[in-house]
């Protein structure tokens, strides 16, 4: 899973903010594929039946033996996304694990998931364990004639949730967050 790129331009003079401008790149957007929920968590992926996180080898860092790189080096901002092998006596690898059996075994599929739960950052979603969300999990109710800057602006500010993420049926996608537009996501109710 590459880095997904914003669904508008962001702002010059402010890179935390995008403009009522879409790019071009996700003008597709506007006119066709699915919106999902985004999820606040961590990015990992069941390949061939087993589990990975992502590992971003970034700003010199190297790649990680045994890693499956997702893009190409990104020239600009230097992101070199992978897929490590989670390690089942990583300590570090133990909320993976936690989602993976909340799972179950008739749901371990392959593709991609958010780890989501009490200790992955700061616990946004206001989960009480760990789990694994598909990313195509939670479809969201947006039709095309409302994929505009403030239609998309007003539903957010109004929604607590991270984000969306849309879906070519080819496989592009794009993503547009609460923070692009400087609004802040509310604590979840535990």
């Amino acid at each position: 899973m590459k880095k997904i790129s914003t669904l508008f331009k962001k702002d010059p003079s402010d890179l935390s903010r995008v403009i009522a401008e879409v790019d071009p790149e996700n003008a597709w957007a506007l006119t066709s594929g699915m919106a999902y929920r985004k999820f606040d968590g961590t990015a990992c992926a069941i390949i061939d039946g087993e589990l990975y996180k992502r590992y971003d080898a970034k700003h010199g860092k190297p790649a990680p033996i045994g890693g499956i790189p997702c893009q190409d080096p990104d020239p600009i901002t230097g992101h070199w996304p992978h897929w490590v092998r989670c390690d089942p006596n990583d300590p570090a690898d133990q909320y993976f694990w936690e989602g993976w059996l909340n799972l179950g075994d008739g749901n371990r599929h392959y593709g991609t998931y958010e780890l989501c739960g009490p200790k992955v950052k700061r616990n946004p979603e206001g989960f009480t364990t760990h789990f694994l969300i598909p990313h195509e999990a939670w479809p969201l109710v947006l039709t095309y004639s409302q994929r505009t800057f403030e239609f998309i602006q007003a539903f957010l500010f109004v929604l607590q949730v991270e984000g969306i993420v849309f879906h070519h049926p080819d496989g592009r996608m794009c993503k547009i967050r609460k923070t692009d537009f400087g609004f802040k996501r509310e604590a979840a109710a535990l």
